[in-house]
This record gives C-alpha cells, structure tokens and sequence, in this order.
C-alpha cells in the first residue's frame, strides 16, 4: 500500500480547495475513480439529462460565482455531446473545468470504438486541451484553474483516461494559484493614458458610456455609477452585464442589441466619445457604425477590433475608472431629462403594436416582471423573447438576470436556472424559454423536481421558431422548418412531478406568478403569446 494519494484524489481536492461545491454530469466508465473521489470530497453530485445541459448548469455555476463551472462527461458520445456547452462558456467569457473519459492508454492509439481525438475537438472552444497524467496531475490541475479563470475567463478541457485515474499521482501537492490580479484604486493617477483621457471627457459634449461583462466579472458596479454621476453621462449595458449598471438610475440608457436595436443605436450615434468600459465586443448582433471616437478600458486590449479605439486603457476596470473620475474637474455632461427623454422613446417603441385582447410578448415580460420579488433571479433563452426580457427587464443588481449572448445556444435558460436555484434556495427564481428552446431541455423538469427545487418556468408558445420565421416573412417566403407542433403543457408538467398552468392574458400570467412563491416543486406556466408584435420590436 502507499500513501501517495491516487490521480482522481487529487484532482477532487483541487476541487474543494478551488471552492468547486457542485459537478454537473453523466456518468461513465472511465470517470467513476473520479465521481467517487469528488463524492468523498463533498462535492453534490448533479445528474443533468445529457452532457450538454449539464455543460449549461455548470457555465451557469461558473456566470454567478466566478468560479470554475464542474461538468463531467464519459468518452465517445459523451464527449461529442458536451461540446456545445464548452463552446457556450468560450464565447461567453465563463470559467469552466470539461472532463471528458477517455479510453485506457494501452487501447488509444490504434482502437477505434467511441475513440474521439478530445484535444483536436476541443481546442478550437476552450482556452486549453490537455490530458490528465500522474506524473503531472497537481500541476496540470494548478494550471486548469489560472487558465479557466485569467482574463478572458473560460473553459479548460481535460482528459482522463480511466486506467490513470486510479494510479498514484508522483505530483500530488495541492498549491492554489491566485484566481484575482492585486488591485491599485489609485493606479496611473498620473499616467499619460489618464492625462489623455481626462482631457477627452472634457472636450467631450456628449460622452456615453458603454459597458460589458467585463466590468461585471471585475465587480465595477460603484465605479460605473460613481464615473457617471461624475462625468454626467448615460450609461448603454449589454445583455450579459444587465445589472451592473442599475437600470432605475437616472442615467441608465438601454441594452444594446436587445429589442429596439435601432433606438439605441441612434442614441449611442449622437455621442462625440464613447467611453467602452469593460465592454466585450463578442455580444454585438449588429456591426459597429459608430463614428465617435472610443476609449477603450479594459483588463485586455483592443485585440479584437471590431471598433477602432484611439487610445486604450488596459487596466482594473474599476481602478481606471476611479482614478479618471477622481481627477475629473469638468461639468456635468448631460441633463437628467434628455436621457429620460431617451428612455421614453424606448419605452413607446418596446409597447408599439400591440394586439389587443391577446397576451403579447412584452405584455408578457411585463407581467412576470412585476409579479416577481425584487430578489427574484432570471434567466432568459435564446429567441424572440430574449431580445424582449433583455430590453425590459429591469435589473437593479449585478447577475441577476442570466443569459448566453456569445454563443447564444437556444436550451440554456432552464439548466441556468436550475444551478441558480441549487446556489440560492430562499431566492425566486424565474425560467423564461420559448418553446422551442424549451422542447431542447425539457426532460431537465424532472431533475429540477428531484431536488425539490420550485423554480417558475414561463414557456411562451407561439409555435414557432420566431426569428428566423419573421426573416421568412419580411422575403415572402413560406414558413419552412420555423413551425412547431403544439405540446399540453400541463399535461408533461404533470408527467415530469411538476405542477403545470396555462395562461392566454396579462392578468391570468401576472396572478399566477403573484402566487408562486414559496413552491418546492417547479411550475411551469404555458404562456400563450400573440407573435404580431415581434414584427413591430424587430
């Protein structure tokens, strides 16, 4: 016997040192050392109903804790079927450790049956491929972690061949790397890019700030304010960030690429600086055709180009904004009422041609919005509704709304919100998914019901794949491969032990959310929407 702890153990214990409390998976042959070491470590062991929507519970993981999402796959299939999940994460900035089961190493180079090449596969969708071995096993784990969470955050994939798991692994000592970068408040105080920057905003008449999932993942919520009450200039946010710019201040301006794109492109035009801080250029819909000049903050610079920046500040997003509006000297830029006036314009186009007596879609958001708690957590799908609940959801604090914008992988709301509910039981939590989505996914109920988890699922149902339907229509072409059969939902709500409603208007929508709180058990809300309005939104 030796007491060299085995390669699985090692790799469990980096887990918990990591903070990793869950792992979302299937099983396989090749994993069992390590599901069994992770147990011994813990960690909750969450059985999603395929590789993928346990890849979407564990990027959701990784979105509200900053931490590593877990996800576990076997090898072959189980391997191919995780990957739209990784490539989720990828594009949306996410940390998340892939394990993947492999054969055993005497049979990989030359047997055939379930035998992916994983690092070929996964390398395009992650920020690293490699294998687990013994020799190496606490550094290759050391190097997961600081990989999965160094900017730009996202997932690492790992290997594991079963007959390796259970051998001693010779480098076994567990050393956490620093997941945080030390923070400066008063950095380049007096730095040319400051000085620079400084002399832009006075210039300026009109700046606008722009801001991302950047500025989220660095917790710039009070610089944001602090550098906008300042400066006095509105605030434009992306769908990812939707709170960490509180959109009842007086100088929230908008989601960008959300319903009524157009609107807010007109008002981030009339801008003579945009200020992009902390703003990830992966969740734009639409090309940039902005010709004010941009500065750009952020803890990685302009590499991708998609606008063109003048000067850049590669920095602590929070410290860069602190030190700027520190040394600010100039007047307010703008008045309170015109970016009210802005806001107002928003308002009047996201109502605009509404059908009456029926359940429109932002009637809809409107009335699971104001049935929910102000703790309520959101998640939202991939669809026409999306671009709905991004515009319309007001959201007062960081992460809580989630969504998947770089990607956007239509499933991805009802894993999220599962993962949600897992790290927040005394929190509402609301699932809203078209149908479409929701015929992806919706074996997860049963898994959500399992763990006693009374999340609120709003299904809006118009049969339809709506945004490619609506391209369909606006070229006079047939509606070809956009239709969907129709599904009783309260009837497969039943089949999978949870409790199901159906609802056709605003009042019905709002009054059966107004009495969800409390449940134990999921409930899903069958909202027959009206899709006319979709033409008028988009």
């Amino acid at each position: 016997m030796t007491d060299t702890p085995s390669t699985a153990v090692v790799m469990a214990q980096y887990f918990t040192r990591a903070g990793i409390g869950h792992l979302f998976g299937y099983p396989g042959d090749p994993n069992i050392e390590l599901l069994e070491s992770a147990r011994r470590e813990g960690i909750e062991m969450i059985l999603g109903r395929r590789e993928g929507t346990a890849a979407f519970m564990a990027e959701a993981y990784g979105m509200l804790t900053g931490r590593p999402g877990l996800c576990v796959s076997t090898l072959g299939p189980g391997s191919t079927s995780l990957v739209n999940g990784v490539a989720n994460a990828y594009l949306d900035r996410v940390p998340m450790l892939a394990i993947s089961g492999q054969i055993g190493t005497r049979l990989e180079p030359f047997f055939t049956h379930q035998v992916i090449d994983h690092n070929r596969l996964y390398a395009p969708i992650t920020k690293w491929a490699t294998r687990m071995v013994p020799e190496a096993a606490g550094t290759i784990m050391r190097k997961a972690l600081r990989v999965a969470t160094a900017e730009r955050p996202g997932p690492v994939h790992i290997t594991t061949n079963g007959n390796l798991l259970s051998q001693p692994a010779t480098d076994a000592a567990i050393h956490l790397p620093p997941s945080q970068p030390l923070q400066w408040p008063q950095m380049f105080a007096s730095d040319a890019s400051a000085v620079t920057s400084l002399r832009r905003l006075e210039q300026a008449r009109r700046p606008i700030v722009l801001t991302g999932i950047s500025a989220l993942r660095s917790d710039a919520s009070a610089a944001l304010v602090a550098f906008a009450e300042t400066i006095g200039c509105p605030v434009v946010v992306s769908p990812m960030a939707k709170g960490v710019f509180p959109e009842d201040h007086a100088l929230y301006a908008g989601t960008i690429d959300m319903a009524c794109n157009k609107i807010v492109w007109d008002f981030l035009a009339t801008a003579d600086l945009i200020v992009a801080a902390g703003f990830d250029a992966v969740e734009l819909i639409k090309p940039w055709a902005l010709s004010a000049p941009v500065i750009h903050i952020d803890s990685t610079p302009n590499t991708d180009q998609i606008y063109f920046a003048e000067l850049e500040i590669v920095a602590h997003v929070p410290s860069a904004l602190q030190a700027i509006a520190g040394s600010y000297r100039g007047e307010a830029k703008w008045a309170e009422r015109d970016v009210a006036a802005h806001r107002e314009r928003l308002r009047q186009a996201y109502y605009h041609g509404r059908t009456a007596g029926k359940l429109n879609p932002p009637g809809g958001v409107g009335a699971v919005k104001g049935a929910c708690p102000p703790d309520t957590s959101v998640t939202t799908d991939v669809g026409s509704h999306k671009l709905l609940v991004g515009q319309g959801w007001r959201a007062k604090r960081p992460k809580s709304l989630l969504m998947a914008n770089g990607l956007s992988s239509m499933g991805f709301s009802l894993p999220a919100a599962i993962t949600a509910k897992l790290l927040h039981r005394d929190r509402p939590v609301v699932c809203t998914i078209g149908d479409g989505g929701f015929a992806m996914v919706q074996g997860e109920l049963q898994l959500a019901s399992s763990l006693g988890l009374g999340i609120v699922v709003v299904v809006f149902c118009d049969n339809s794949l709506n945004r490619i339907e609506l391209k369909q229509i606006v070229r006079s072409y047939p509606s070809v491969l956009t239709r969907i059969e129709s599904t009783d939902l309260e009837r497969l709500a039943s089949a999978m032990d949870c409790d199901g409603v159906r609802v056709d208007d605003e009042r019905s929508l709002h009054a059966t959310l107004c009495g969800a709180s409390g449940r134990t058990r999921p409930l899903v809300v069958e909202a027959r929407i009206d899709p006319a309005q979709y033409l008028s939104q988009f």
